[in-house]
């Protein structure tokens, strides 16, 4: 799924231990969530200050969830 590696793209980006970094697609009866798993030490660099980060990547999966028609989550883990 695109918007999954996406996601991980992102994620590998912002945080110090990029191998700690997986993504799950779980498909839901409301759409797709999306699980981001990251370490520990790298969890405050992935919300940001006031979540801005966590907002922004919703941001990002609801335009690409918008190309394919169906419902993307997002869930930091």
């Amino acid at each position: 799924m695109a918007a999954a590696e996406l996601v991980a793209y992102v994620a590998k980006s912002l945080v110090d231990d990029p191998e700690a970094v997986t993504v799950e697609v779980v498909e839901g009866e409301e759409g797709t969530i999306i699980e981001l798993h990251v370490a520990e030490s790298d969890m405050g660099k992935v919300i940001g200050r006031n979540g801005s980060v966590a907002k922004a990547l919703r941001t990002l999966l609801k335009v690409t969830a918008a190309r394919n028609g169906e419902p993307v989550s997002l869930e930091i883990v």
